[in-house]
């Protein structure tokens, strides 16, 4: 990139760093209000979904409670990471986005036990990507 361009996203207001906060708030946004809104417009099918899926571990029976929980830390990295994205854009700092990538960092760790516990191997996989996203992201949002 050349100099000009830097200049002017400085001129803005916009560093690397809060450059790179923004676009992992608005990527968390997006994966936790999803995932969670989700979970909320499909509850009883997402009940009996992981009904069944922990059916066979130590987690059997705890549906009722986990659901619910993890239902919540999803909303809230998620709404926390938007907010804290529009308040980044207004200049108001980043400690929302942070909490909001922390709750979110900590909601993809309980999902990765969940999924090992189930002996769901794949599943568990499959959230390394989304947990190294959120991981770079508290990095980012530290180093400010």
């Amino acid at each position: 990139m050349n100099n000009s361009v830097l200049n002017f996203l400085a001129d803005q207001g916009l560093q690397p760093n809060t450059m790179l906060q923004l676009a992992f708030g608005a990527m968390a946004a997006i994966l936790f209000l999803q995932s969670g809104l989700d979970k909320v417009f499909n509850w009883k099918g997402e009940k009996e979904f992981l009904t069944g899926h922990f059916q066979k571990s130590v987690l059997n029976g705890s549906v009722p409670l986990l659901l619910p929980m993890i239902t919540l830390m999803e909303i809230a990295a998620g709404s926390l990471s938007a907010i804290g994205h529009i308040l980044l854009h207004l200049g108001f700092g980043s400690g929302i986005g942070l909490l909001g990538m922390l709750i979110g960092t900590v909601s993809l760790i309980l999902l990765f036990f969940g999924q090992r516990v189930a002996k769901d191997y794949a599943g568990a996989a499959a959230l390394v990507p989304y947990f190294l996203m959120c991981a770079g992201g508290l990095w980012v949002f530290m180093a400010a």
